[in-house]
Protein backbone atom coordinates (compact mmCIF):
# COMPACT_ATOMS: atom_id res chain seq x y z
CA UNK A 1 0.00 0.00 0.00
CA UNK A 2 2.94 2.29 0.93
CA UNK A 3 4.57 1.65 -2.57
CA UNK A 4 1.50 2.56 -4.37
CA UNK A 5 0.87 5.82 -2.50
CA UNK A 6 4.60 6.57 -3.17
CA UNK A 7 3.59 5.64 -6.68
CA UNK A 8 1.03 8.08 -7.11
CA UNK A 9 2.81 11.27 -5.73
CA UNK A 10 5.92 10.99 -7.22
CA UNK A 11 4.14 9.75 -10.86
CA UNK A 12 2.53 13.55 -11.49
CA UNK A 13 5.33 15.01 -10.58
CA UNK A 14 7.81 13.45 -12.86
CA UNK A 15 4.66 13.92 -15.79
CA UNK A 16 5.02 17.83 -14.85
CA UNK A 17 8.75 17.90 -14.65
CA UNK A 18 9.18 16.16 -18.12
CA UNK A 19 6.39 18.58 -19.69
CA UNK A 20 8.35 21.58 -18.59
CA UNK A 21 11.37 20.46 -19.72
CA UNK A 22 9.96 19.63 -22.68
CA UNK A 23 8.48 23.27 -22.97
CA UNK A 24 11.88 25.02 -22.22
CA UNK A 25 13.66 22.86 -24.68
CA UNK A 26 10.74 24.25 -26.99
CA UNK A 27 10.76 27.61 -25.92
CA UNK A 28 14.75 27.84 -26.51
CA UNK A 29 15.07 26.40 -29.69
CA UNK A 30 12.24 29.11 -30.85
CA UNK A 31 14.32 32.01 -29.32
CA UNK A 32 17.61 30.67 -31.15
CA UNK A 33 15.92 29.80 -34.46
CA UNK A 34 14.76 33.18 -34.32
CA UNK A 35 17.71 35.14 -33.70
CA UNK A 36 19.27 32.80 -36.06
CA UNK A 37 17.33 34.08 -39.16
CA UNK A 38 17.12 37.63 -37.80
CA UNK A 39 21.13 37.53 -38.19
CA UNK A 40 20.96 36.45 -41.70
CA UNK A 41 18.77 39.11 -42.70
CA UNK A 42 15.37 36.91 -42.60
CA UNK A 43 13.48 38.34 -40.23
CA UNK A 44 12.98 36.95 -36.50
CA UNK A 45 9.16 35.58 -37.04
CA UNK A 46 10.33 33.29 -39.85
CA UNK A 47 13.09 31.23 -37.58
CA UNK A 48 10.70 31.16 -34.73
CA UNK A 49 7.58 29.85 -36.81
CA UNK A 50 9.75 27.39 -38.11
CA UNK A 51 10.95 26.20 -34.90
CA UNK A 52 7.30 26.30 -33.40
CA UNK A 53 5.83 24.06 -36.12
CA UNK A 54 9.36 21.57 -35.80
CA UNK A 55 8.56 20.89 -32.36
CA UNK A 56 5.11 20.20 -32.71
CA UNK A 57 3.78 17.11 -32.32
CA UNK A 58 -0.19 18.21 -34.02
CA UNK A 59 -0.40 20.18 -37.68
CA UNK A 60 -0.30 24.00 -36.64
CA UNK A 61 -2.77 26.35 -38.09
CA UNK A 62 -2.33 30.15 -38.39
CA UNK A 63 -4.18 30.78 -35.35
CA UNK A 64 -2.24 28.15 -33.28
CA UNK A 65 1.41 30.17 -34.39
CA UNK A 66 -0.25 33.23 -33.33
CA UNK A 67 -1.25 32.35 -30.04
CA UNK A 68 1.82 30.14 -29.14
CA UNK A 69 4.00 33.14 -30.36
CA UNK A 70 2.94 36.35 -30.28
CA UNK A 71 2.69 37.73 -33.71
CA UNK A 72 0.04 39.09 -35.98
CA UNK A 73 -1.39 36.87 -38.32
CA UNK A 74 -0.98 38.53 -41.45
CA UNK A 75 2.67 38.43 -40.54
CA UNK A 76 2.24 34.66 -39.34
CA UNK A 77 0.18 34.45 -43.01
CA UNK A 78 3.88 35.64 -44.94
CA UNK A 79 6.41 34.05 -42.45
CA UNK A 80 4.62 30.57 -43.64
CA UNK A 81 4.35 31.37 -47.13
CA UNK A 82 8.02 32.13 -46.90
CA UNK A 83 9.04 28.82 -45.30
CA UNK A 84 6.93 27.24 -48.12
CA UNK A 85 8.39 28.57 -50.54
CA UNK A 86 11.75 27.32 -48.97
CA UNK A 87 10.03 23.75 -48.70
CA UNK A 88 10.87 24.32 -44.68
CA UNK A 89 7.29 23.43 -43.84
CA UNK A 90 4.00 21.80 -46.07
CA UNK A 91 0.29 22.27 -46.24
CA UNK A 92 -1.99 19.83 -44.43
CA UNK A 93 -5.29 18.54 -44.56
CA UNK A 94 -7.05 18.02 -41.16
CA UNK A 95 -10.35 15.79 -41.22
CA UNK A 96 -13.01 18.26 -40.31
CA UNK A 97 -11.64 21.75 -40.55
CA UNK A 98 -11.27 24.23 -43.26
CA UNK A 99 -8.46 26.22 -41.43
CA UNK A 100 -5.07 25.54 -43.12
CA UNK A 101 -2.72 23.91 -41.20
CA UNK A 102 0.87 23.46 -41.41
CA UNK A 103 3.55 21.22 -40.53
CA UNK A 104 7.76 21.48 -40.53
CA UNK A 105 9.60 19.20 -43.01
CA UNK A 106 12.99 18.14 -41.94
CA UNK A 107 15.32 17.83 -45.05
CA UNK A 108 17.70 20.96 -43.80
CA UNK A 109 19.93 20.61 -46.76
CA UNK A 110 17.46 21.87 -49.06
CA UNK A 111 15.82 24.13 -46.66
CA UNK A 112 19.18 26.13 -46.17
CA UNK A 113 20.08 25.90 -50.30
CA UNK A 114 16.70 27.54 -51.17
CA UNK A 115 16.88 29.72 -48.33
CA UNK A 116 20.57 31.14 -49.10
CA UNK A 117 19.68 30.84 -52.69
CA UNK A 118 16.40 33.10 -52.02
CA UNK A 119 18.27 35.58 -49.87
CA UNK A 120 21.76 36.14 -51.52
CA UNK A 121 20.54 35.92 -55.00
CA UNK A 122 18.24 38.59 -53.93
CA UNK A 123 20.52 41.07 -52.34
CA UNK A 124 23.17 40.38 -54.98
CA UNK A 125 20.60 41.40 -57.36
CA UNK A 126 20.10 44.70 -55.59
CA UNK A 127 23.88 45.49 -55.83
CA UNK A 128 23.72 44.77 -59.36
CA UNK A 129 21.07 47.45 -60.02
CA UNK A 130 22.12 50.08 -57.92
CA UNK A 131 25.98 49.70 -58.74
CA UNK A 132 24.51 49.84 -62.27
CA UNK A 133 22.39 52.96 -61.70
CA UNK A 134 25.19 54.84 -60.02
CA UNK A 135 27.38 54.09 -62.90
CA UNK A 136 25.09 55.52 -65.22
CA UNK A 137 24.51 58.49 -63.08
CA UNK A 138 28.16 59.40 -62.67
CA UNK A 139 28.91 58.41 -66.02
CA UNK A 140 25.86 61.45 -67.12
CA UNK A 141 27.61 63.62 -64.89
CA UNK A 142 30.98 62.95 -66.19
CA UNK A 143 29.96 63.70 -70.08
CA UNK A 144 28.17 66.95 -68.82
CA UNK A 145 32.00 68.39 -67.51
CA UNK A 146 31.88 67.24 -64.18
CA UNK A 147 34.66 64.53 -64.92
CA UNK A 148 37.28 66.25 -63.34
CA UNK A 149 35.66 67.34 -59.47
CA UNK A 150 37.88 65.61 -57.15
CA UNK A 151 33.67 64.33 -55.78
CA UNK A 152 33.29 63.13 -58.32
CA UNK A 153 37.04 61.32 -58.79
CA UNK A 154 36.83 59.74 -55.49
CA UNK A 155 32.92 58.36 -55.76
CA UNK A 156 33.80 56.80 -59.32
CA UNK A 157 37.37 54.91 -57.92
CA UNK A 158 34.90 53.93 -54.76
CA UNK A 159 32.38 52.62 -57.07
CA UNK A 160 34.82 50.87 -59.23
CA UNK A 161 36.17 49.14 -56.46
CA UNK A 162 32.79 47.99 -55.45
CA UNK A 163 32.30 47.07 -58.80
CA UNK A 164 35.51 44.68 -58.47
CA UNK A 165 34.73 42.97 -55.71
CA UNK A 166 30.87 42.60 -56.07
CA UNK A 167 32.29 40.43 -59.74
CA UNK A 168 34.60 38.82 -57.14
CA UNK A 169 31.95 37.56 -54.72
CA UNK A 170 29.19 37.11 -57.93
CA UNK A 171 32.26 34.61 -59.28
CA UNK A 172 32.78 32.65 -56.01
CA UNK A 173 29.19 32.44 -55.10
CA UNK A 174 28.32 30.73 -58.78
CA UNK A 175 31.25 28.70 -58.91
CA UNK A 176 31.94 26.89 -55.49
CA UNK A 177 29.09 28.15 -52.83
CA UNK A 178 26.12 27.41 -55.80
CA UNK A 179 27.93 24.03 -56.52
CA UNK A 180 28.36 22.95 -53.13
CA UNK A 181 24.64 24.39 -52.51
CA UNK A 182 22.95 22.10 -55.45
CA UNK A 183 24.30 19.09 -54.50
Amino acid sequence: MLAKSVFTAIVPRLVFRVTKDVEEVRRRFISVAGHTTQSLGMGRSVGQIFAHVYFSREPQSLDDITEALGVSKGGASMCVRQLAQWGAVRQVWVKGDRKDYYEACDDFGRIVRRALLDAIGSRMERTDNLLAEAENLLGNAANGGKGKDPDMVFVRKRIRNLRKFRDRAQWIWEHSVLRLLRK
